[in-house]
């Protein structure tokens, strides 16, 4: 590997010029390390397993002498001189799904849409509580693939999507309104009991939605004392 020259990342960093402040690069596989040649190579967690080839500042040389072939890592590159350089490593642990939750929600706040995409779509398969959140904030993403993989994301995490979905009803976007009331419905029966709670607490505006929602699944909804009473009618549709 030290013989070779590096291979040039391509369309990792962001459109429009260099990124002063850099970028995180997350990898599920480091495919070899060689700190003679203050050199690394990775496999790309959203590029189909291609890889690259990284060079490495003298101040990670430490950290890149931890790296093992087989190690998932983030790695901190930034560009220098026309150059994407890698400043700092870090390991991720041994739990694979917690290890890569972490890299996901990382990588879906990244400036590149493909990373984006690449993380909406494997935190729903992740069943991470922690991915919620932001998958939410993920549907109103300016891509439309990042928004469609975070609706089947948040379909995936069923019931524990619920209660971050509902405010949304009453959203004055029609999108977000849209994708939330479809997102609920195809989670189905464990959404009963986080819609019933929120009908008890909500302003006339959202009890609305929620009664229709309800309605459009299959159950009547019953307001008593404050507390929202729940019917399955018939079969439900769900």
């Amino acid at each position: 590997m030290a013989d070779e020259a590096p291979i040039k990342l391509i369309q990792i960093g962001p459109k429009g010029g260099e990124k002063k402040d850099g970028f995180n690069l997350v990898t599920e596989k480091v495919v070899s390390v060689n700190p003679a040649a203050k050199q690394l190579e990775v496999e790309l967690l959203a590029y189909d397993g291609k890889t690259v080839v990284l060079d490495v500042d003298d101040e990670a040389l430490e950290d890149l002498k931890k790296l093992k072939p087989g190690d998932g890592a983030t790695i901190r590159v930034v560009e220098e001189n026309g150059k994407r350089i890698a400043k700092s490593f870090r390991i991720r642990s041994k739990d694979p799904n917690a290890a890569k939750a972490d890299a996901m929600l990382l990588d879906l706040k990244d400036t590149h849409w493909l990373n984006r995409k690449y993380a909406a779509e494997s935190l729903g398969d992740l069943k991470d509580a922690r991915a919620v959140g932001p998958l939410v904030e993920a549907l109103s993403d300016e891509v439309g693939d990042i928004r469609q993989r975070a609706y089947d994301s948040l379909i995936k995490l069923g019931g524990q999507s619920v209660s971050q979905l509902i405010p949304l009803l009453v959203s004055d976007e029609d999108e977000l309104r849209q994708s939330a009331t479809e997102i609920i419905r195809k989670i189905g029966k464990p959404a009963v009991e986080p819609l019933a709670t929120a009908l008890g607490e909500a302003d006339d505006r959202l009890k609305t939605r929620i009664m229709k929602v309800l309605d459009r699944m299959g159950y009547k909804p019953k307001v008593k004392e404050e507390k929202a009473d729940i019917k399955q009618v018939g079969q439900a549709a769900i």
